[in-house]
């Protein structure tokens, strides 16, 4: 097989879509409610923000690193368009621009420190969590954005299909998975981000940048990171400086579960959505069930448990 293919094994491919099936069967079976359209609507409303922080997360998984800072930095850019807008009078889109040119900042230098100082990814985000977190609390004096501009929030309303309430934000969401999609499956760019997460040194001797590759990686990462700060303001109505302090566990979590490989190389950005939604709906059901929210993480840490365990099954199976 070509290193480079994005091609999973069955297990790996089939295993995440299986996983929400029986989830969504179990559930069904414990509440009236839960099959509702309302409630599916409901569900892709709340995971929305974590589901495209997980784009991010799965280029850079893909390239066998790990970015803690996507919660954070994602924080960081929702303060920098609310405190534009509201302090600074700044027309929304330009406070947008602003936020979304922070959050590709922060992408940048992640990517730089991994590329040219050749730090490890684990350590650089930790550390730009860190700071991230730091200036988000300073520039917004800890204290929450509110009396947003309407077109800072329209993202959060919703068009009506039949009797069911579908947000704008879920639309933007499924268009922003099919586009990374297509661009991994289908372009010369999304097939080397596939090499270099497989055989980063074979790849840079075939002749294509490495380190340019990466770098790109991690700026992506950072807009895709804006892109959550604005659903994230939208759906909250508030610029909110606590926001984003677990959000990096739940895209690392979505982007294991959908079968995206921790060891790099493998993995398809669809299965991405899929591991948020399996996380959405076991929130959602359990919670339809009256379960502590305490059981809702420890079967999250479970489902993650297994989803490594059996990536690195499948990968001692293929050797």
């Amino acid at each position: 097989m070509n290193p480079s293919s994005p091609r999973l094994p069955p297990i790996a491919t089939l295993g995440p879509f299986i996983a929400l099936l029986l989830a969504c069967v179990f559930f069904a079976t414990q509440s009236e409610r839960f099959l509702s359209a309302q409630n599916f609507s409901l569900i892709l409303q709340q995971v929305m923000v974590v589901g495209v922080i997980a784009i991010g997360q799965t280029l850079i998984i893909l390239t066998a690193g790990i970015d803690l800072s996507c919660g954070m930095v994602m924080a960081l850019g929702g303060i920098v368009m609310t405190k534009f807008a509201t302090d600074l009078g700044l027309p929304a889109p330009l406070a947008i621009a602003c936020g979304l040119g922070v959050t590709t900042l922060f992408g940048l230098v992640n990517g730089l420190l991994v590329t040219r100082i050749r730090l490890p990814p684990f350590i650089v985000t930790l550390g730009t969590l860190n700071i991230a977190f730091a200036i988000t609390q300073l520039y917004s004096g800890s204290q929450t954005v509110t009396d947003l501009p309407d077109a800072l929030t329209v993202l959060g309303n919703t068009f009506r299909i039949g009797d069911t309430a579908v947000g704008y934000g879920v639309v933007l969401m499924l268009v922003l998975y099919f586009v990374a999609w297509f661009g991994l499956r289908e372009t010369a760019s999304g097939r080397h981000v596939y090499a270099v997460g497989n055989n980063p040194e074979a790849t840079r001797l075939t002749g294509i940048p490495t380190q340019r590759v990466l770098l790109g990686v991690y700026v992506l990462a950072g807009l895709f990171y804006g892109i959550a700060s604005l659903l994230s303001v939208a759906r909250t109505g508030v610029g909110d400086p606590n926001a984003g302090q677990t959000e990096n566990l739940d895209a690392i979590t979505a982007v294991v579960l959908g079968g995206t490989s921790l060891f790099g190389g493998r993995g398809v950005v669809l299965g991405t959505l899929v591991g948020a939604l399996i996380v959405g709906v076991f929130r959602n059901g359990l919670t339809l069930m009256g379960v502590s929210s305490v059981y809702q993480i420890l079967i999250t840490g479970i489902l993650v448990i297994l989803a490594v365990a059996t990536d690195q099954l499948s990968r001692k199976g293929g050797r």
